[in-house]
């Protein structure tokens, strides 16, 4: 089957070189048993890809089953995939098949992969190995034929590393790679897919097809879809219900793109499956510290800027303008810079090094205590979003329920 024709087929828009190889290498393995890794970010349509595999496979009048492993709970995982006897654990009042018992000869898929246990990471190398498993409860074992298609947005590699995936696992799974390409890597599909859900939501909403002037187009096409496809195709549906104008200006499309100029912090790496409402509440005060670190850095730099600037520039200074007649004043050799990291920051510039009459020493003294900081920046965020608490949790990014503890502690809740 011809490219065009499995975009035809499966509603795929687009001709960006990236997506036509992922597309051309997921035809190809079709016909095949072989395991297949899709990589690719969230929203980028890896489901699509399994669809097709198994839809041009031998396999394709067998069932096809799409399994989210991070949306089941870790002490279900097992019995949901391989089934279990009665009485086996509380709750198991009657036998039950698993998803490999039912799907038998067909397809499944395993999205978000990397959120599997490591102990059922083991039993699902066993079954593409050997074909085999064991029912949770159960000695017996069964056999099954099903082809394993799974899809990460994680890089699996770096997670054998950590020892959060196993190795073996991984490059069984791994025998056909297949990366689809984010959004952003795909500039020349944007309006073209933009006109296609904006003809669909038309159709479906029963109004006129919302048109994009060209402002509005380059606007677009520079955004950078952090939701790929998903979050276009939003983009989409907003505009056309809430429009009451179709033909979009570079300006009104701004309304509905959200604010991207807020920085973005380092966020420490941890396991989602295990994390409780205190990590959770950890990691969030961890963020906003990594912005107060951010800042006192940057005043630091600022700080050595203005320090220079005045030994370029004496004159500038009253200090300095004092003993601007000086020759000695050529002879400057020494800028001294001492920063305390306790409670205060003190920076001295001592003018000249070899003259025993000649001796200017500033300086200058800025709180660094983080309490201090924290409660700065949250009137600032306050101030900017005009006292609405989400938006303003959103900018310093914690949780509101982080935000309102703050305000609470440091008595900001009349703000």
């Amino acid at each position: 089957m011809d490219l065009q024709t499995i975009k035809n087929r499966f509603g795929i828009i687009g001709n960006s070189p990236a997506l036509n190889h992922a597309l051309n290498v997921a035809s190809q393995v079709s016909n095949t048993d072989l395991s297949v890794l899709i990589n690719g970010e969230s929203g980028v349509g890896k489901e699509v890809f399994a669809h097709i595999i198994h839809a041009l496979s031998a396999r394709k009048h067998n069932n096809f089953i799409a399994v989210n492993c991070g949306a089941i709970p870790e002490g279900t995982i097992d019995s949901e995939l391989f089934g279990h006897e009665k009485g086996s654990f509380t709750g198991a009042v009657d036998s039950r098949k698993g998803y490999f018992e039912t799907v038998n000869g067909g397809t499944i898929f395993l999205d978000e992969i990397g959120e599997m246990p490591l102990g059922t990471q083991a039993r699902l190398l066993r079954v593409l190995e050997a074909g085999e498993y064991i029912r949770v409860g159960s000695s017996k074992v069964q056999k099954t034929d099903v082809r394993v298609i799974a899809a990460t947005n994680k890089e699996l590699l770096e997670y054998t590393s950590r020892g959060r995936f196993r190795e073996d696992l991984y490059y069984r799974l791994n025998t056909v790679p297949i990366r689809v390409p984010a959004l952003r890597d795909r500039q020349e599909d944007i309006i073209l897919l933009f006109r296609k859900f904006a003809a669909d939501f038309a159709d479906k909403y029963k109004t006129g097809s919302v048109q994009l002037d060209d402002n509005a187009k380059q606007i677009i096409a520079n955004y950078g879809f952090p939701g790929n496809v998903r979050e276009l195709k939003n983009l989409a549906e907003q505009i056309s219900v809430l429009s009451k104008d179709k033909n979009i200006t570079g300006e009104q499309l701004r309304g509905f793109l959200p604010n991207n100029n807020n920085p973005r912090l380092p966020v420490l790496a941890h396991n989602t499956n295990n994390d409780n409402n205190n990590q959770s509440e950890f990691a969030n005060e961890r963020e906003i510290l990594y912005k107060l670190f951010f800042d006192m850095k940057k005043d630091v730099n600022e700080l050595k800027k203005m320090f220079f600037e005045i030994l370029q520039n004496p004159a500038h200074t009253t200090a300095a303008a004092t003993f601007a007649n000086d020759n000695n004043i050529r002879d400057l050799q020494t800028v001294n810079t001492n920063i305390n990291y306790n409670n205060t920051t003190s920076q001295s510039v001592i003018l000249p090094h070899n003259s025993s009459n000649i001796q200017v020493h500033e300086n200058i003294e800025e709180s660094l205590s983080i309490s201090d900081k924290e409660k700065e920046l949250i009137i600032k965020a306050l101030k900017k979003h005009r006292g609405k608490r989400r938006d303003a949790s959103k900018n310093l990014g914690i949780s509101e329920r982080t935000l309102y503890r703050k305000l609470k502690e440091y008595d900001l809740e009349s703000l």
